[in-house]
């Protein structure tokens, strides 16, 4: 039996996806990339799937792209490399940032490069004290292709973003904690349970203002405050007309009524 790349498994309302080629790392061939936008586009139809874990199997979380496959796309043409490597990637990042259920990344060790960014574009992100992460993409003379340049700077700044993207250096969990890449280090034995616990601690709301949340957060970043606001406001919308909302706002007045 051909050994899958991702795995998916679930547990109640939650998915976990596990990079599944430790021999390589976890490197994010095209193969990887594309199951990994097959399993979200399903985990988005199945309304009881409500949130994911991204992990990796063995040392690594991700060690970055596949290297000697993408060398052979700029071998045979740069417009090729652009398509099947470049947009690949940043397809994946651009939908695990955009999606409309929480993704979370659990980072059990290496994150270069692809495996970087794909903890970047998670709306949250939990790490083992052997994590490490880097940008070791000018190593091999080329800058990030999968969104670094532009999410990182904005998640930490763009000096300290250029240091990384410059250097190649790569960093541990803590300094990775103090830049608000990760929100937090788990022991490594701990880190799916942990993980699986913010999920759930997020789902105990209503799928429905969570999506809007992730949404206006997502789509607003990068405005100005004021276009921003609209957003928010046209997300605010999309949840009043929701009669889940307010079957919601009663069972709340009902508790305080009942505290009261």
């Amino acid at each position: 039996m051909t050994k899958l790349p991702v795995l998916f498994t679930t547990a109640g309302p939650i998915v976990t996806l596990t990079l599944n080629r430790p021999d390589k790392l976890n490197a994010l061939n095209y193969e990887t990339n594309d199951i990994l936008l097959a399993h979200l586009d399903r985990i988005e139809r199945d309304d009881s799937l409500r949130a994911v874990i991204l992990t990796g199997t063995g040392r690594a979380f991700s060690a970055g792209g596949d290297i000697p496959e993408f060398a052979a796309s700029i071998r045979s043409h740069p417009v090729r490399a652009a398509r099947d490597f470049v947009r690949r990637g940043q397809a994946l990042t651009t939908r695990i940032e955009s999606f409309p259920k929480p993704v979370i990344a659990a980072v059990n060790g290496l994150a270069f490069g692809g495996g970087c960014e794909v903890t970047e574009a998670a709306h949250l992100a939990l790490a083992s004290p052997e994590a490490r992460f880097a940008k070791p993409e000018v190593a091999i003379g080329i800058p990030p292709t999968f969104g670094g340049t532009q999410r990182l700077p904005r998640l930490v700044g763009r000096k300290r973003a250029l240091e990384l993207l410059l250097t190649g250096e790569s960093i541990g969990a803590r300094r990775a904690l103090q830049l608000g890449l990760i929100n937090g280090i788990v022991p490594a034995e701990a880190l799916l349970a942990e993980a699986d616990a913010l999920a759930r601690r997020i789902l105990c709301h209503s799928p429905g203002a969570i999506a809007r949340i992730l949404s206006a957060v997502t789509r607003g970043q990068d405005l100005p405050v004021a276009e921003g606001l609209r957003i928010e406001s046209d997300q605010f919308e999309l949840v009043a007309a929701d009669p889940d909302c307010l079957a919601d706002l009663d069972r709340w007045l009902g508790r305080r009524r009942t505290q009261g």
